[in-house]
């Protein structure tokens, strides 16, 4: 025989049980089934932007993009999304999310913001974190990230040349660029240290040849010197000298 008292307490647990659960949901779940409108969403998530709270804006942008893929804020809602993405240090979301945008919205008014935003993301995911730190280099590290940043700003200033943000970009070349040319200097001292003198060598040329306006050129020709002694070559050590001389003096 069903027991119907047993019945009565164990609905009354499963109840409980809801509004306990419903008590304890995280401020991410309450904003996702919040009825407020979209409006008043948005406005919640750059609330979160403006107080550095990144993951609590993304989940709102996220279900204001899913909802809402062709209302009035949806573009908007989209290049917050990859702000938010970047500043949370999501790069491997950041990335696709700018690459969609620049596709579907080629001559979008900030398209000039988002090609800098994805250098900025290109950038930022170049470092290491823990050896900037500790103020380690990172040269030795994969430098694909610091060339896309590069290619990135390098776009923004060619086709926006009136863009608010090409300043920036500019200066923040200068920085990828070292980056990059310290990337050479610490292969080319790799190949040294096993007595590989002609790739090292061509590491240093390549400094000389395409990171001229760089801080490791003298670096780059100090080692050239050294290496072409290393393989007797006195014309090519001579003539790395009188470089290195005239690179020095400047």
């Amino acid at each position: 025989m069903l027991n119907f008292k047993f019945v009565r307490h164990f609905s009354l647990l499963v109840v409980l049980s809801g509004v306990l659960s419903a008590c304890t949901s995280s401020p991410d779940e309450i904003e996702r089934i919040s009825d407020r409108s979209p409006q008043a969403r948005y406005q919640d998530a750059k609330d979160f932007i403006n107080s550095e709270l990144y993951n609590r804006a993304i989940t709102i942008l996220n279900d204001l993009e899913s909802r809402y893929p062709y209302g009035a804020l949806s573009r908007q809602v989209q290049i917050d999304l990859m702000f938010a993405y970047y500043k949370a240090g999501r790069f491997d979301e950041a990335l696709p999310a700018i690459d969609r945008f620049l596709k579907l919205n080629p001559n979008h008014p900030q398209s000039d913001f988002v090609v800098y935003l994805k250098g900025l993301v290109n950038q930022e995911k170049g470092l290491n974190g823990f050896q900037e730190f500790f103020g380690l280099s990172n040269a030795d590290k994969d430098m694909e990230s610091s060339r896309s940043a590069f290619a990135d700003f390098k776009k923004l200033i060619k086709k926006y040349p009136d863009s608010m943000y090409i300043e920036d970009a500019k200066k923040r070349m200068v920085t990828v660029l070292n980056r990059l040319a310290e990337h050479e200097i610490v292969i080319a001292q790799y190949y040294m240290r096993r007595s590989s003198y002609v790739a090292a060598v061509n590491r240093c040329k390549y400094v000389v040849e395409y990171y001229k306006d760089s801080a490791s050129v003298v670096p780059a020709l100090k080692i050239m010197v050294e290496a072409y002694d290393k393989l007797g070559l006195e014309q090519m050590k001579s003539d790395a000298e009188t470089v290195l001389a005239a690179n020095s003096a400047s």
